[in-house]
């Protein structure tokens, strides 16, 4: 096995138990215990350590050791941290702050696109618009969610604003992996974005109607709200044991 699959396993185990809480705030962990659980040399785990550090989910003190950081204090906007919010048993939390924090972006980007564009930008936002509408209609879930991912990234370039452009991989991670859990949890007639809504939104945008993009985008992140409260819904009674109709 790779160092690099090494470290990325340590990752993703500790990471997701910080998350979850396993490890409590404040608590100092011991080095040794992970050594032998991962059967890993002190390099590697060190190395993995550092990257759990990096994102503020853990502290490393010489005498002290490692010891886990408040929630107020992760980076938040890591992909990776993302990931393991939405994956934790109470996903619901982060998701509704996505949620907001995508609406208070999304639109002015989808305005500022309609604005000041490039025709390059805003043709390839209406292709993923009208693919993503395809792919839904032909229930190519894969597709849909390559297309999906695809325009809001391209939208927030498009924007022309840098720093909602860096916002781009906390975009993707999102909507990889809710598109997974409404996928698994939804029936497959739900299963779908709402594709007309990307399509009013690129249509705007390529028309140069700033009112009507902006609009558009924030019906389409609204309707995307509700479908990801229906699918967490149920997600979260599967996890209880709550028995569906």
């Amino acid at each position: 096995m790779s160092r690099q699959t090494l470290q990325s396993g340590i990752l993703e185990s500790i990471g997701n138990r910080i998350i979850d809480g396993e490890y409590k705030t404040g608590q100092v962990l011991r080095t040794d215990d992970w050594e032998t659980e991962f059967d890993v040399s002190r390099t590697v785990l060190r190395e993995a350590l550092k990257v759990l550090e990096s994102m503020r989910l853990i502290s490393m003190r010489r005498k002290i050791g490692v010891t886990v950081r408040p929630e107020s204090e992760w980076n938040v906007f890591d992909p990776r941290v993302i990931r393991w919010r939405l994956a934790s048993a109470s996903p619901d939390r982060q998701m509704h702050s996505l949620t907001e924090l995508r609406l208070s972006i999304e639109p002015i980007a989808a305005r500022n696109a309609a604005l000041k564009g490039t025709a390059t930008q805003r043709a390839e936002l209406l292709y993923h618009a009208t693919q993503l509408e395809d792919a839904g209609l032909q229930l190519d879930l894969e597709r849909l969610q390559e297309h999906d991912i695809a325009f809001h990234s391209r939208l927030l370039e498009a924007s022309g604003n840098e720093m909602f452009a860096a916002l781009a991989p906390m975009v993707t991670e999102v909507l990889t992996v809710t598109g997974r859990v409404v996928h698994d949890v939804l029936p497959e007639n739900q299963t779908s974005p709402p594709q007309r809504a990307h399509t009013r939104a690129a249509e705007a945008i390529m028309t140069g109607n700033p009112v009507a993009a902006e609009n558009a985008m924030r019906e389409l992140l609204l309707e995307i709200d509700g479908q990801m409260a229906e699918a967490y819904a149920v997600f979260s009674a599967r996890n209880a044991g709550v028995a569906q109709p």
